[in-house]
């Protein structure tokens, strides 16, 4: 179940909000991990299913096992920003995401990273990507 998939990007827009900002307003680094999470959640619903339904249905977890992050332009306090989120490889145990964050009014590139996830049981135990949800993946 190898794929290097070339599904397009699901889109996510928010707002940079005050707390997720330094003193300076910028955007503090730690927050792209988490905007990567929402990026994640808005693709598995691009694709038809939410993600807590493959958690609950299938007993199918995707920890992050690694993360990159490259700041690439400062998001600011109140800027409007574009989570743009792929899947870049699913495997039978495995899915690895690429992320692009894009300042809305400029089209400037913020970040980029990629997450790479292992699928897991509820008893902490390696399994397969459940193919009822893989199918939807790859479409």
């Amino acid at each position: 179940m190898e794929t290097d998939t070339t599904i397009e990007w699901s889109e996510t827009r928010l707002r940079v909000r005050y707390a997720e900002t330094d003193q300076a307003g910028v955007v503090y680094h730690s927050n792209y991990l988490i905007w990567f999470e929402v990026g994640r959640v808005e693709l598995c619903r691009d694709h038809g299913f939410n993600y807590r339904d493959m958690e609950r249905d299938s007993d199918a977890l995707l920890p992050v096992t690694e993360a990159r992050l490259r700041c690439r332009n400062p998001a600011l306090y109140d800027d409007e920003i574009v989570i743009r989120t792929r899947v870049a490889a699913l495997r039978s145990r495995a899915i690895s995401f690429a992320y692009e964050v894009i300042r809305a009014a400029d089209g400037a590139l913020l970040a980029e990273g990629e997450t790479h996830h292992v699928v897991m049981n509820r008893a902490g135990r390696a399994r397969t990507f459940p193919p009822e949800f893989a199918a939807r993946l790859k479409r």
